[in-house]
């Protein structure tokens, strides 16, 4: 598969209306980035707002679409991931509908099944959101 990842739908396990990632940007050893266009009618959108579940939601589905990636980089089933934590979450502007959300995962530690993330969320290089994560992935 080469990247960018235009047709990400397979890569995910989030199902429209639930599908808050666009296109895979990159995945290296350690990191992912990826790009989400704000629609009018996404389920996170409040008075043209993307609201802060949206990004939070952004960065766990970020981690999700490299999970699918790899694994199916690796001939394997795409796993489905669960939230156990979230820390230093802080929002720092929300964006527009019609704004194109850049964000990267770092990946910070993995141990078995669980993954610690760090995430990000840009919108023309101004940081919006920024948290860190622990994922557990379950085949």
């Amino acid at each position: 598969m080469t990247l960018p990842v235009d047709d990400i739908v397979s890569l995910i396990p989030q199902k429209t209306p639930f599908v808050m990632v666009g296109k895979l940007l990159s995945v290296d050893e350690s990191s992912t980035r990826s790009s989400f266009i704000v629609e009018s009618d996404n389920v996170f959108v409040t008075n043209g707002l993307f609201q802060e579940a949206g990004l939070l939601e952004n960065i766990a589905q970020t981690a999700a679409l490299r999970a699918g990636y790899m694994a199916q980089a690796e001939n394997k089933l795409v796993a489905v991931g669960y939230i156990g934590a979230i820390n230093n979450f802080e929002i720092f502007n929300l964006p527009k509908v019609g704004d194109e959300l850049i964000t990267e995962i770092i990946i910070e530690n993995k141990i078995f099944d669980v993954t610690v993330i760090a995430g990000k969320v840009w919108h023309n290089e101004n940081l919006l959101a920024s948290c860190e994560m622990k994922l557990f992935c379950r085949q």
